[in-house]
């Protein structure tokens, strides 16, 4: 008698490898970047308006792609949905941009080493460019044009 076993393996094994970070990280990697513009999103997948604008991220991914163009997005979901449920999140959403998980739980601690002014609301992006002296901060939605006027901005610094 031949038997046929079939695992099916659940959809966050399959799914990116989401690393953590800490707010420090996220600094020295923005200032390590010179000849890069980075497009950092804050977000999670709870936040209703976060979630609404993850499409117009992955469809800028896309138009930017062969500049010097750096998309992240920084997920503040809760340390009991990482990795798994972040990932499966991700999954489903086809997320194309690099997923990050700050694992940082006092936002005292966290918000002024990324933004001074930050009050803490979600979604939150920020464009910067340390070599070209360009910084612009939105505690807001965004919209996909939004984004592209302040990487075209950035590029022309």
């Amino acid at each position: 008698m031949l038997m046929l076993l079939v695992i099916i393996a659940p959809a966050w094994l399959h799914a990116q490898t989401i690393p953590a970070c800490k707010a420090d990280d996220l600094v020295k990697r923005i200032a390590n970047g010179k000849d890069t513009v980075f497009v950092i999103n804050f977000w999670a997948t709870w936040c209703v308006p976060c979630v609404q604008e993850l499409p117009q991220f992955n469809a800028l991914y896309q138009d930017l792609a062969g500049k010097p163009v750096k998309m992240l997005l920084v997920s503040l979901d809760f340390k009991e949905d990482y990795p798994m449920q972040l990932a499966t999140f991700i999954e489903r959403k086809h997320l194309k941009p690099d997923v990050t998980w700050l694992n940082e739980t006092n936002p005292n601690d966290f918000l002024p080493k990324i933004e001074p002014k930050w009050e803490g609301s979600i979604p939150a992006t920020l464009v910067v460019s340390t070599g070209r002296s360009y910084r612009k901060f939105i505690e807001s939605t965004i919209t996909e044009d939004q984004v592209m006027k302040c990487v075209n901005d950035a590029l022309a610094k």
